[in-house]
């Protein structure tokens, strides 16, 4: 075990190996698996919820990480939502988080979040695994990835009514710290930016769905379909469309105009320093910003390869000829929605450390929309 009571898991290093599940380490029957899903994303993004719909998913990791002090090693942003795993001890905290955090999305973003925790056990007994490995993104900051189809089984579970977490409205706030939407979208450089997700197709066979899967990551990488965020960062821009959003997670008693005032003066230091690059007693806002690129989330895989990337129109029509043959040999479902900005959602848990993670998703749909059409087309 690691020394966070987490086992020692497979860390992989060359992305296309997301798809093997002989590299990923099960994990115990008792461990506890969390869901929470933005009821209607969709229809949210369409009335201009994007930004919204993102930080209530981004909201939940920050949750029951900080009620496990601060650290949660195991878990995945899906754009609409999250899911995590936490040891049989933190279970108990992370359900009051999600409690949490589904009675504060509803009363401060206006939106509901379906929040449930359910066993690694009764996902085995449905047929289904939980095994977990860890790709690192960057010197400082690696993401779980996970195989076996039981996360996904866990989310049509809860989204049918089971395991659901309801809140009474008397768990209290959530600790939100270190959640932030202070950067603002990002445009396509290449042309346009694309929201994947690949499933496997019933009966496939894992053989064949890793090799597709390797197939369509080497033909993003030919295309040079790359991180939206760029190198050197995000551009500096003052984030008033995210003041009023930001000040949200300043949780507990007291008036909401002083909770904004408050937002817009902390706002405006950090802003006066990142735009002057202006080193400030072990922040370096030149290195911070290149490391909000190399520390994003823009690749994953959660039962299934999940990507953002920035890439040429031409590109676009290559890889969905790829997606669309292996779909009709029955070894894939997809979905595929392309924008053309991204947006970032941040947890920093120090702005004067480096290991400050930054999650990616499409800012016309993105995710949310992809998975949509997994569905509309039957493939889920």
């Amino acid at each position: 075990m690691s020394q966070h009571g987490v086992p020692d898991l497979p860390v992989l290093t060359r992305f296309e190996q997301v798809a093997d599940g002989s590299l990923y380490a099960r994990l115990p029957d008792d461990w506890q698996i969390g869901i929470a899903d933005v009821v209607d994303s969709t229809g949210a993004i369409a009335n201009g919820h994007y930004k919204s719909v993102n930080f209530a998913g981004a909201a939940t990791i920050s949750a029951v990480s900080n009620s496990s002090g601060g650290r949660l090693p195991l878990f995945a942003f899906g754009g609409d939502g999250a899911q995590f795993v936490v040891r049989p001890e933190q279970a108990q905290a992370a359900s009051s988080a999600l409690a949490q955090v589904s009675h504060w999305v509803k009363g401060q973003l206006e939106l509901d979040l379906r929040v449930g925790m359910t066993s690694i056990a009764a996902i085995r007994a449905a047929g289904f695994d939980v095994r977990a490995a860890y790709w690192r993104a960057s010197d400082h900051v690696q993401y779980s990835l996970f195989t076996g189809g039981g996360l996904e089984w866990a989310e049509k579970q809860l989204k049918g009514g089971h395991f659901a977490i309801r809140p009474t409205g008397d768990e209290g706030d959530p600790d939100l710290s270190g959640l932030s939407c202070q950067w603002g979208p990002v445009m396509s450089t290449r042309g346009k930016i694309i929201s994947l997700i690949v499933k496997p197709a019933s009966g496939s066979k894992p053989a064949a769905f890793e090799k597709a899967t390797r197939k369509i990551i080497k033909a993003l990488g030919k295309a040079k379909a790359v991180n939206p965020v760029p190198d050197a960062g995000p551009d500096v821009r003052w984030p008033g469309a995210s003041i009023d959003l930001q000040s949200k997670t300043i949780t507990g008693s007291g008036f909401d105009a002083l909770k904004k005032a408050w937002t817009i003066v902390r706002t405006l230091f950090y802003w006066s320093l990142f735009k002057a690059a202006a080193p400030l007693r072990g922040l370096a806002p030149t290195r911070y910003r290149a490391d909000i690129s190399a520390n994003s989330d823009f690749r994953k895989f959660n039962d299934g390869l999940m990507m953002t990337v920035d890439c040429s129109p031409g590109s676009i029509d290559g890889l969905k000829t790829i997606l669309e043959r292996a779909e009709r040999d029955g070894v894939i479902r997809f979905g595929l929605h392309v924008q053309d900005e991204a947006l970032i959602t941040c947890v920093v848990p120090s702005v004067f450390e480096r290991n400050h993670m930054h999650f990616i998703d499409g800012s016309g749909g993105g995710y949310a929309s992809a998975a949509k059409q997994l569905r509309a087309n039957g493939r889920s």
